[in-house]
């Protein structure tokens, strides 16, 4: 009965869409909505194994819309990309270890990253999740056919490790590898002028320059040692070798294949996928060759995690839905860089937005504490200066706390810094204390190129001065430099003030330069190293909260038509999206870094923001 009403509204709902403009494409999709709700709820059989699925990108924020990229895929032909969200994984992770009817944990698969997902300070929790599943007794297993750095990192951290017989590891090492365009702007006859403030500033690289700066150079080699140090360190420590052996194999291997890779003790055996398979049958007693052993997958059980409290535990089959009403602490999600204005397009923080949601989060009595979840490389300096005003006023009536991502640099510190207490990864990407202004124009694109001239008639000096047709004037650049450099004083006075540190010395350390995450802690801008789950259980416990309490999430997921026209409206053919190997990857990277200056919207031209292609692979 339950299937039939479910199946008859969803129906009727489909049917007034139609007839009022929603068109068949709608119909038919709230019609698998329907038959969708009427599921029967996720059931643990007794003994099952946890499979962890890596063929996803681990984001920070949670999806805008639960089932919609299975919708996409269903409707629109191609294979759509799984998301995964972090704290649910942890959390699942974490509640299994204690679940009687979860018997071991299976770990396989390949990271698909996107954006600022899946970063090495995401995995460093997820990898601390395993931990503590393996310590409680229960068995990790983990298969993979050419695992790299991510997936090892994780693998890594299982009790038996095996890798397809005819696989291989590749983890050599860790390099940055960004694009510059400067050259691309000659030959088209765009013109770049900049300012800034600070020698390691290099945000602005890539359109004027054809390589890295010395100074870029050098501080991009630091923060690689720092996270590789960690990485290798840890999966070094994991397989039981010499962090000095380790890192020989690495250089004098490179690929190595598996059952080299068993003889160096980088895994414990090389085995074919139904070898295994049959291995997982026997531990969990099924028989057949046409069924899988006893399993849930790790989403699927995430589902039946309570999201609320210190202690993350199972509370019983079917979709858990949150309990209305009650103090809670709410997570805000600032993933992404940081631009003026309003909207809601996920992947990036809108001042007008974030500073908006703060500000109802402060006025809301029942939310008792605010953790800012950061993974942005920063942007706009006015966008992140409108967050921070309203996290500063947040503070005044709750804690405050900042939990530090993947990346949380220039911008993303401005906003993190006035903290009660910021918490991060030792491979997090932070600092990059500086300014910069970039201004573009187009004049012999124009007027070489394509043969358009511009005349101009003002009322005064600087009337014309945001034309992008010209390049500014000495003048006009002075005005832009003046900002620079008073933002910059800003930006040092804040974290002088916000740290309690002196400002010459906050001076030295800033400059634009990039930090590890433990380096920050070091310098005193980072308090304490941890992740999200860190995060709220300090802030729970300065708001007294005790270990029971609800946790709500921002930005919220969105409502099913309007997640439905969002996905079915913004459908933009990626460059290179139909050429597959190294020549779609290259043409992709291009036309990212492109869409880039699409985000240089600050009013004054001044901007707080890593370099754009500071990513670690």
């Amino acid at each position: 009965m339950k299937n039939f009403f479910s199946s008859f509204f969803g129906a009727l709902l489909a049917l007034v869409v139609f007839v009022f403009g929603g068109g068949l494409l709608c119909f038919l999709i709230l019609i698998a909505l329907a038959a969708a709700s009427g599921e029967k709820p996720v059931q643990v059989e007794k003994g099952s194994w946890l499979v962890f699925d890596f063929t996803a990108n681990i984001q920070d924020a949670p999806e805008q819309m639960e089932g919609i990229e299975e919708l996409m895929e269903a409707f629109g032909g191609g294979k759509a990309p799984r998301r995964l969200q972090l704290r649910p994984v942890v959390r699942a992770l974490r509640a299994a270890a204690k679940d009687d009817d979860i018997a071991g944990l299976y770990l396989t698969g390949d990271f698909a990253p996107a954006g600022y997902g899946t970063g090495y300070a995401a995995l460093r929790e997820v990898r601390a999740a395993i931990e503590e599943f393996k310590a409680a007794g229960k068995p990790v297993k983990g298969y993979f056919t050419f695992p790299t750095t991510r997936e090892y990192y994780l693998a890594s951290a299982a009790d038996e490790l095996v890798l397809d017989a005819y696989g291989a590891l590749a983890m050599p090492g860790l390099a940055s590898q960004p694009m510059f365009l400067a050259g691309a702007f000659e030959k088209l006859g765009v013109g770049v002028q900049v300012t800034r403030v600070g020698k390691y500033k290099s945000a602005v690289e890539p359109y004027t320059r054809k390589d890295m700066s010395p100074e870029n150079r050098a501080q991009v080699q630091k923060l690689l040692d720092d996270v590789w140090g960690e990485l290798a360190g840890t999966v070094a420590g994991a397989r039981k070798l010499e962090r000095e052996a380790f890192q020989k194999i690495m250089d004098t291997e490179g690929l190595i294949r598996a059952d080299e890779a068993v003889k160096l003790r980088l895994a414990d055996r090389a085995a074919y996928y139904d070898e295994v398979q049959a291995e997982l049958k026997a531990k969990t007693g099924v028989k057949g060759a046409n069924k899988s052993f006893k399993q849930i997958g790790l989403k699927q059980y995430s589902r039946l995690v309570s999201s609320g409290g210190l202690e993350a535990k199972r509370a019983g089959a079917g979709k858990l839905d949150p309990a209305k009403g009650g103090e809670r602490v709410a997570i805000v999600y600032a993933e992404g860089p940081i631009v003026d204005g309003q909207g809601e397009e996920q992947g990036v923080v809108f001042g007008e937005t974030y500073a908006k949601e703060v500000r109802r989060l402060r006025l809301d009595d029942k939310v008792k504490a605010i953790v800012l979840r950061v993974n942005s490389p920063g942007g706009s300096a006015s966008a992140s200066e409108a967050i921070q005003r309203e996290l500063r006023l947040a503070a005044k009536d709750k804690p405050v706390v900042v939990s530090m991502g993947t990346v949380a640099a220039s911008g993303g510190y401005w906003i993190s810094t006035y903290s009660a207490r910021i918490f991060a990864e030792p491979a997090t990407i932070t600092g990059s204390i500086g300014v910069f202004g970039m201004f573009l124009n187009f004049q012999e694109l124009a007027n070489d190129k394509l043969g358009l001239t511009f005349d101009t008639v003002k009322t005064g000096k600087f009337a014309d001065t945001l034309s992008p047709v010209r390049p500014k004037t000495e003048d006009e650049l002075a005005v832009a430099q003046k900002h620079v450099d008073w933002i910059y004083e800003q930006f040092l006075g804040k974290v002088a003030d916000a740290r309690k540190l002196d400002r010459a010395a906050v001076h030295e350390i800033a400059q634009g330069r990039v930090w590890s995450g433990a380096e920050a802690v070091k310098l005193g801008l980072v308090d304490e190293l941890g992740g999200l789950a860190e995060a709220v259980k300090h802030a729970a416990a300065a708001a007294g909260l005790g270990d029971s309490f609800r946790v709500s999430e921002y930005p919220q997921k969105k409502q099913l038509i309007e997640a439905l026209a969002e996905a079915l409206g913004k459908q933009p053919r990626e460059a290179g999206a139909s050429v597959a190997g190294p020549l779609g990857g290259l043409l992709r990277r291009a036309q990212a870094e492109l869409e880039t200056l699409g985000q240089f919207n600050d009013p004054r031209g001044v901007y707080a923001r890593l370099p754009f292609d500071l990513r670690l692979k």
